[in-house]
This record gives structure tokens, sequence and C-alpha cells, in this order.
């Protein structure tokens, strides 16, 4: 039998919750519950609340998502407060 297909979405995470899982805000106006997927998880990529993210969703229940990809901002590296300092 073959895999059904994923419906992708795009959407921002509103509230980060226990255990990698995440409500998150659809672009059509949804609120879904989603979770982290392996790949996300084993490279320690961090989502936080206010994140634009690409989920899967199966269709046989559209209340829950798999978060499988972090879309990234264009804002550069943040300023460091101090000089770096070499050691010898």
């Amino acid at each position: 039998m073959a895999k059904e297909e994923l419906i992708e979405l795009d959407g921002i995470v509103d509230e980060v919750l226990p255990d990698s899982r995440y409500r998150v805000t659809l672009d059509n106006g949804i609120e879904v519950g989603a979770y982290a997927s392996g790949r996300i998880r084993k490279h320690r990529i961090r989502i936080l609340a206010g994140d634009r993210v690409t989920l899967e969703m199966s269709p046989y229940d559209l209340t829950k998502g798999r978060i499988n990809f972090r879309h990234k901002d264009e804002r550069g590296p943040a300023p460091t407060s101090r000089p770096q300092q070499y050691r010898r």
C-alpha cells in the first residue's frame, strides 16, 4: 500500500510547549498542534515563538502536524558586546 500524500503548509509558532511540541497558527488562520521532526531534533535546531515554519499534515487528521523546516529570518548576526580575547 502506497503512502498517502502529505499536505505542506506554512505557519507561525505561537507557543512552545513541553516535549518539543508547539502551537502553530497556519497562514489561513487555523491553529494546530505540531511536533518537531526527527531531523530537527537530531540537529538541535531551536524553534522559538514567532518563528516561521513549514509543516506537514496528514489528510486524515488536520489538527496535528510535523514541523519539518524552520525558515531563517533576514537578520544578521547579533553584535558582540565585548571584543574577543585570544589565549596565548
